[in-house]
């Protein structure tokens, strides 16, 4: 036998011998744990609360629901419902402890009516900017507390989005004082809501898809609802020419994912991580996101001649002076409330010894 056929078949017998023994050998076992394993995969179904086109307010939760994927490697996909499609706008974390679906994505506030101490979570009158309530949500106890209250309704909560002030409000007419509230019909959500109400007038709650025509048709005289980026792309500027600041009633606006808690125990180690990962992501790039994309409708505003402004003293004071007693109210009616609100002014106490020195003031 030549040298070059006896090099063949040396090569043509190792070649049989190594697909022999790929061909035999077991597939890799899935790692304990891992989201990856074909059997752990996880699909939920996830309605939203505010349409995922809306800039900063809605299309967080698609942010969301891809890092969730991105960190699971796909295994671990979440599709988006939007508002309507499954469940009511108001009606998310009824449908989670319900079981009609896995999850949700809201805002907590909506919830008031049923449990007063959700809207703590969401907004606050006067309350912390939003950086103090990531502090308090993340350092503060504020977790914890949201955990105890929801676990018994079977839901567990977390932190998923979070923008800066709001605006006032759109109105017809201006405000010069606080007289102009009373037989005002206003669009109005959370504790503000009733701080508004205190001064005379008729407040309604509308999902943010109903808020035009009703402002366009005469049904509401006023309206508040989100940033102006989203104020804008809604055409409230379109029927109603006067836009007030500061957005007294929501300094921060927290959005929370909303999970059954049968759900969030059967998932793994890296199914939790997955989600409080892209769900700490998400607040993070909820607040830039938010902060970065306002000036430029402010711009456009003034090239209109839509009319912002500052609402006055007199109006703020009468506002705070309503809100906190709005807070004592419900704070004396429930118990969780009084909770909540108590832990969130006390942090805010201490916080204010570093925010006062800390960070420099304008002139």
């Amino acid at each position: 036998m030549s040298n070059r056929a006896a090099l063949i078949a040396v090569l043509t017998a190792f070649a049989v011998g190594l697909l022999a023994s790929l061909a035999i050998r077991p597939a890799p076992r899935p790692i304990e744990g891992e989201v990856g394993a074909a059997s752990h995969a996880v699909r939920w179904r996830l309605p939203v609360a505010f349409a995922t086109n809306l800039p900063a307010l809605g299309d967080n939760a698609l942010y969301v629901a891809e890092r969730i994927e991105a960190l699971s490697a796909g295994r671990f996909r979440v599709e988006i419902f939007e508002p309507g499609e499954l469940v009511p706008a108001f009606s998310i974390v009824d449908a989670v402890r319900e079981k009609k679906v896995p999850a949700g994505y809201t805002w907590l506030g909506y919830d008031q009516g049923k449990l007063p101490a959700s809207v703590l979570f969401g907004a606050v009158p006067f309350g912390p900017e939003p950086w103090a309530f990531t502090a308090w949500w993340y350092e503060g106890g504020g977790r914890e507390l949201a955990e105890e209250i929801y676990r018994p309704l079977g839901v567990h909560a977390l932190l998923c989005g979070l923008i800066g002030p709001e605006t006032a409000g759109w109105f017809r007419q201006p405000l010069r004082s606080p007289d102009d509230f009373a037989g005002l019909k206003i669009r109005f959500a959370g504790l503000g809501g009733k701080a508004v109400q205190r001064l005379g007038a008729s407040v309604t709650i509308l999902p943010g898809g109903e808020i035009f025509q009703a402002l366009e048709r005469g049904a509401i005289d006023a309206t508040e609802f989100s940033l102006p980026v989203v104020d804008s792309q809604l055409g409230f500027d379109r029927v109603a020419s006067y836009n007030y600041f500061p957005g007294w009633h929501q300094p921060f606006t927290a959005f929370h994912m909303v999970v059954g808690l049968e759900e969030w125990d059967a998932l793994d180690d890296a199914g939790r991580a997955s989600v409080e990962t892209a769900c700490a992501a998400g607040v993070t790039r909820n607040l830039a996101r938010a902060e970065a994309i306002q000036a430029p409708i402010l711009q456009g505003y003034e090239e209109r001649g839509i009319t912002t402004e500052i609402l006055n003293r007199e109006i703020l004071d009468a506002l705070a002076r309503e809100s906190r007693a709005v807070l004592a109210d419900e704070a004396r009616a429930d118990a969780d409330f009084a909770r909540v609100l108590a832990s969130q002014q006390a942090f805010q106490r201490d916080y204010a010894r570093w925010k006062n020195i800390a960070y420099p003031r304008s002139r």
